[in-house]
């Protein structure tokens, strides 16, 4: 005679096995633990969660990095001696990584979640060390080509600042969840202390976080000033090539109230337009010229440069995506474009009623021209009929050379103290808008000195300048600007801070919730009798709802050892095993 026991019986447990099986390949309960995580597999969640956050703050970059596009392949490009855009392989790259990584960090909080041992598989392992391999490449890369738009990131705070503080919040605050199930285990260890005081260390902080920020659309909407102006730098490039008459007539359709553009002087003395100091970029020079295409542009004269065409560049490479768009009239029009004198840029200008800002590059010292530069440019504006209280000047070239650029509006693209540009005769200034701070800006317009902020391409930069109170914008897509009415989003101190102490008093009641269930829940669990736990369900269930394990059997003998005819016999109609011994039971 043999004691009955009951059937182990488990419910399907869907969703646990997916996130197991999906991490580890963990698929069957039997391959699944509930004990505490190995050092190793806890060494390996820490570099996931060490290439989750790189991720996210690559991904951030790029986000606000698309801002600058253009100069970051202009940058490619003047390493390379090849134009191609860059920012697709790396947009692409990022997307995918940051989209996996993402999925196994969710895997492994719910693992967390579900008291379930970590255990990454394999194949995992070799795609979080390969993603953050290259993710350290890229970002050391960037650092070399392009180490100065790391300024972006603290202008962008400016903008996402109160926003990016609400979703850390709620991602803090949720996270308390497991931090409780964690630190409220009836055994205590010092690590455990640890990871409760740096969780508390992290939510305070956050707290207090918006005490630093500084936004400048956090102001009372009736000090907002006037919507700034619009240049058209270099015309409008997105929508055709730079520096060409087509470019410059899209940027005062689209709004533009003054044009910029890049002089160089030929040989033989003419202005034309050119951004790069050579031809290749932007003509058919290889093809026209093909000894000379990485010859210096001021070395050609002016009829070598007027044969040569301007457009077919764009069309080609389309560095803005934006070719699709464009109608066959368009395109015919745009194929056809020649180099642009400064002469008809000006033209253009005065016909609009509008003004022009001016970045001259001086000859080097062997040019035919190299002394006589200023009275060619001065003969070209003279030529183009517009006053030259419109034309504004940034000069590539030391201050010994400004007195003789008199008569014009002289700008400096460098940030100066109010005595030195008094100085040196500078009414204005023209800065990247890292170098331009939202006191800096104030200080300037509070001594009448005119401020113009470059490259300005998104909404979101647009409208921290707009609310910072800068007049003008320099910008290679008026055409994205002009749709700007308003800034993005305008609050008053009041508000804001009304929604800041909420989310934070939310927040922590929240935590304190989760803590005190926690609490309850883990003493509800010890003060229970394990003796009343049941290895059966209690309730009659069919076998369509269950799955009985076999090898869980347990069973226990009374009598000393068991026959050759002993039988086990199952009974599914009622879920438990009967053992016999010695014949059938009865």
């Amino acid at each position: 005679m043999v004691k009955h026991q009951p059937l182990q019986v488990y419910e399907k447990q869907v969703f646990v096995s997916f996130v197991t099986g999906i991490y580890g390949c963990r698929w069957k309960r039997y391959q699944r633990s509930q004990d505490d995580s190995s050092r190793w597999e806890c060494t390996w969640f820490i570099i996931l969660c060490s290439s989750f956050f790189l991720l996210l703050f690559w991904a951030y970059f790029w986000l606000v990095a698309q801002n600058d596009f253009n100069d970051f392949n202009w940058s490619v490009y003047n390493r390379s001696g090849e134009w191609r855009d860059e920012t697709i392989p790396i947009l692409a790259s990022t997307t995918v990584g940051f989209s996996y990584i993402t999925f196994l960090m969710i895997l492994a909080l719910f693992h967390i979640s579900f008291g379930q041992q970590l255990n990454l598989y394999w194949v995992h392992k070799i795609g979080v060390l390969a993603t953050l391999l290259t993710t350290i490449s890229g970002v050391i890369s960037v650092d070399d080509v392009w180490g100065d738009e790391w300024d972006i990131l603290l202008v962008s705070l400016q903008s996402t600042a109160p926003f990016l503080h609400i979703g850390a919040l709620a991602t803090v605050t949720a996270i308390s969840w497991l931090v409780a199930g964690y630190v409220v285990r009836r055994e205590r260890s010092n690590f455990q202390v640890m990871v409760m005081v740096t969780y508390i260390i992290i939510l305070l902080a956050l707290y207090l976080a918006p005490l630093t920020f500084t936004c400048p659309c956090i102001m009372d909407r009736h000090g907002l000033k006037h919507r700034p102006d619009i240049i058209g730098r270099r015309g409008a490039p997105m929508l055709a090539p730079e520096n060409t008459m087509v470019s410059f007539n899209r940027a005062l359709q689209h709004g533009a109230t003054s044009l910029e553009a890049d002089v160089t002087l030929s040989v033989d003395g003419v202005p034309f337009l050119m951004r790069d100091r050579t031809l290749k970029r932007t003509t058919d020079v290889n093809k026209v010229f093909p000894s000379r295409e990485r010859e210096d542009a001021s070395f050609f004269n002016w009829t070598e440069i007027r044969s040569l065409n301007a457009g077919h560049w764009f069309l080609e490479t389309d560095p803005y995506w934006t070719v699709e768009n464009l109608s066959t009239r368009d395109r015919s029009r745009i194929g056809n474009q020649t180099v642009c004198s400064l002469v008809e840029m000006l033209r253009l200008a005065a016909r609009a009623n509008g003004s022009a800002m001016l970045n001259i590059r001086k000859p080097p010292p062997e040019h035919p021209r190299y002394r006589s530069w200023f009275m060619d440019t001065l003969w070209a504006v003279q030529k183009a009929g517009i006053s030259q209280k419109r034309v504004r000047t940034v000069t590539w070239t030391p201050d010994t050379d400004r007195g003789r650029v008199r008569g014009f509006q002289q700008t400096a693209n460098e940030k100066l103290s109010i005595a030195e540009m008094k100085q040196r005769g500078i009414t204005s200034l023209t800065l990247h808008y890292s170098k331009a701070s939202y006191r800096e800006i104030q200080e300037y317009l509070a001594n009448n000195v005119s401020v113009t902020v470059y490259p300005v391409n998104e909404p979101w930069l647009y409208s921290i300048l707009w609310c910072s109170g800068v007049p003008s914008v320099s910008s290679d897509a008026p055409q994205v600007l002009q749709k700007v009415p308003y800034p993005i989003w305008l609050m008053s101190q009041s508000a804001y801070s009304f929604i800041w102490i909420a989310s934070d008093l939310v927040s922590l009641a929240i935590v304190i919730g989760i803590f005190c269930f926690q609490k309850w829940k883990m003493s509800g669990m010890q003060n229970y009798n394990p003796e009343q736990i049941m290895l059966s369900a209690v309730t009659r269930r069919t076998s369509r709802d269950v799955n009985i394990m076999k090898e869980k059997l347990i069973f226990s003998e009374l009598d000393n050892g068991l026959s050759s005819t002993e039988e086990l016999s199952l009974y599914p109609e009622n879920g438990y095993a009967r053992y016999s011994h010695g014949g059938p039971s009865h």
